[in-house]
Order: structure tokens, then C-alpha cells, then sequence
């Protein structure tokens, strides 16, 4: 009787084009024997490579059939299927028109939060109100809208790519508790975003309506979306507050005059927008020495508190410069996410929050 090692010895007879044989370049499979007949696959390379194999296909059919014992040989030329990858979404082109401003799909409340200028921590603020309000137990989303400076996805611990199984909608990351989408997540590191303002308006508009904020919540809403601006006054607060229900605004600023100056354009902007804000932070507003105690007000003291009982606005606490707090950012585990200090002051903010039913 024919065994396999016959058939793969005769297979080994038929020599490829390129070299080798059918044997030695491992394009065997499946060989089946049962009665007087033997079945087998020739598996190709590629699709294309099969299509062009038919007469190797006969010469390996009529080798074996000439084998004692064996009436009907069937060989099958296959290929390995390529892996079906899912449709590409790309971020960025003119926004579309609508009528108003929207809710965000999956969203009940949206809080933006803002500065007049950079550097004065806000993108720190966002992410750790964010995790302090999910450690109370609230379904909490952060988007990081600083399209030209992302930062949210290193201080988040977050640098998996959101799938896109459809090519339309977006499914965010989930860290610390929290449901994350940044275009940092979408491109590399280093990559810089280098678009006009019409583009960064379609960006936006995309990351608040084509991103499925329920991913990670079971179909449940969040109770709040957390929008991370860039700072000053541009083409993103005016998209954001011209196309999306925004419950409320908070600026973050230094005591200083000179940061005071741009927060209160910030300011201006969300009354000219008719964007309610809800409140002010001031962060950096002292530095205390770890080892001797002494506490320095680098950036002035009390400006941003002045400020809110000038406007009779809430303020929401004064935030100190704090080491553990940049090194907490950097390595990617907010400081709101452990204990101590700083956290209890995110704690007391994001209690606040919830108390006003604004989260």
C-alpha cells in the first residue's frame, strides 16, 4: 500500500521555477489517504503565484497516480488569505454643517476646561479632575482637544491606537477609570500636526461625534466629558462652543498679572459665546520647600481669587506647585489616582462638582 512518505517523496520530484521543489519549499498540505485514493493541497504563496501553478498542479496529480495501489488523486492549489484590515479613518478636513449646537452622542454633560495662555497646568487639571471624579464613581470621559500640543495621552499612561472596526466611528482607550480619546493617540509621538484652522475644526467635530463614548460603559452614558482646550482663544473653543452643548466652562490660570491678563480673554470669550463658566482654578499659586517648610509665592498670591469675587464667580481652589504632581503627569498615573495632599485636592474639587450636579 502507497503511504504518505511515498506521496511526499513523489511530490518531491516536482521542481518549482525558482528552485526547490514542492517538498523542500514546504507548499504541502493536507495529504489524505483512504482506499485507493489520495488527496492533497498545494498551498502557494500568494493568489497570484497559484493562478500560475495549474501544470504543476497535473504533473503532481499524475506522479502520484502512477504510485501502486492509487486510482484517484485530487490536488487542490490554495493560497493563504490576506488579513482583511479594517477600513482607515483619518482625522481632519473641513467640519460639516449643522444646524446648532449638539449633545455629544453617549454624553450628558460636557465641561470644558480652559486657559488664556500655556504653561499654567491645565492639561495637569483636566486629567486629574477627570480620575478624581471617576474615583467618586462617575462615568467620566476626557478628551484631549489641544489638537497641535496632545499631551493628555502621556499623562493618562495611554499609547494604543483607538480602533476603528468600520472606518466611521472611534473607539477610545480606557485608563485609570477613565474613557480617553486624544488625536496623540492617533499619530506617532513625535508627529507634529501641522493643518490650517478648518482642519483642526473637523478634527474636533469628529473626535466629539464619530468616537463611541459608551464603549467601555456598557452602553451606558457618561455623566460627563471632560474637553481638555488648548489655550487662548481659536478656531477650537469656537467650534467646540459653536457645535456642542457645553454645560460649563473652567479656567485655569497662575496668579500672576501677566496670566491673569489672557484668562480674563478666555473669560471674555465663553460670555461672548454664551458659555456659562462654572468656576476658577488657581494652580501654582505657592511653592512648599519639602525639606525646610518655607512656603514661596513664585507666582503671586490670590490674583485668580480676587479675580472670581470681582465676577462673582465660584472659585474651585488654589492649587500649590508641586513636585509629586509633575512626576506623577509624566509618568503617566495622575496624582489624583493615589493619596495624599493633592489628591485630596482634586478630591474636594470634583466633590464640588458632583454637588452641583455639573459632573
Amino acid at each position: 500500500m502507497t503511504t504518505r512518505d511515498d506521496v511526499m517523496a513523489a511530490l518531491d520530484r516536482i521542481a518549482l521555477p525558482d528552485g526547490g521543489s514542492l517538498v523542500s519549499r514546504d507548499m504541502i498540505r493536507a495529504v489524505t489517504l483512504g482506499g485507493d485514493g489520495v488527496s492533497f493541497v498545494i498551498e502557494a504563496p500568494s493568489a497570484e503565484i497559484a493562478r500560475k501553478m495549474e501544470a504543476i498542479r497535473q504533473a503532481a496529480e499524475g506522479l502520484v497516480a502512477d504510485l501502486p495501489g492509487v486510482s484517484r488523486v485530487q490536488a487542490v492549489l490554495s493560497a493563504p488569505t490576506e488579513a482583511k484590515q479594517p477600513p482607515s479613518l483619518k482625522l481632519g478636513g473641513h467640519p460639516k454643517p449643522q444646524d446648532g449646537p449638539m449633545r455629544v452622542p453617549g454624553v450628558k454633560r460636557l465641561l470644558a476646561i480652559a486657559s488664556g495662555k500655556g504653561g499654567v497646568g491645565k492639561s495637569t487639571v483636566s486629567s486629574n479632575i477627570a480620575v478624581a471624579l471617576a474615583k467618586q464613581g462617575r462615568r467620566v470621559g476626557l478628551l484631549d482637544a489641544d489638537i497641535y500640543g496632545p499631551s493628555q495621552p502621556r499623562m493618562m499612561g495611554a499609547s494604543k491606537r483607538p480602533a476603528s472596526p468600520d472606518g466611521k466611528t472611534i473607539h477610545p482607550l480606557q485608563a485609570h477609570g477613565v474613557t480617553l480619546m486624544s488625536i496623540g493617540l492617533m499619530l506617532g509621538e513625535d508627529k507634529a500636526v501641522v493643518w490650517r484652522g478648518p482642519m483642526l475644526m473637523g478634527a474636533l467635530q469628529q473626535m466629539l461625534g464619530q468616537v463611541v463614548w459608551t464603549h467601555h460603559t456598557g452602553g451606558q452614558d457618561l455623566d460627563v466629558l471632560i474637553v481638555d482646550l488648548p489655550p487662548g482663544t481659536g478656531d477650537v473653543q469656537l467650534t467646540l462652543c459653536t457645535k456642542s452643548v457645553v454645560d460649563g466652562a473652567i479656567v485655569v490660570s497662575t496668579p500672576q498679572d501677566v496670566a491673569l491678563l489672557d484668562a480674563r480673554k478666555a473669560l471674555d470669550m465663553f460670555a461672548t459665546l454664551k458659555t456659562p463658566v462654572v468656576g476658577l482654578i488657581e494652580n501654582m499659586s505657592l511653592f512648599h520647600c519639602p525639606k525646610c517648610g518655607y512656603e514661596a509665592a513664585v507666582f503671586g498670591t490670590g490674583g485668580v481669587v480676587a479675580e472670581a469675587e470681582r465676577l462673582g464667580l465660584p472659585f474651585l481652589g488654589a492649587l500649590p506647585i508641586d513636585l509629586d504632581t509633575r512626576l506623577a503627569g509624566d509618568s503617566g498615573r495622575p496624582v489624583a489616582a493615589g493619596e495624599g495632599p493633592m489628591a485630596e485636592a482634586f478630591a474636594r474639587i470634583a466633590s464640588d462638582l458632583v454637588a452641583r450636579d455639573l459632573a
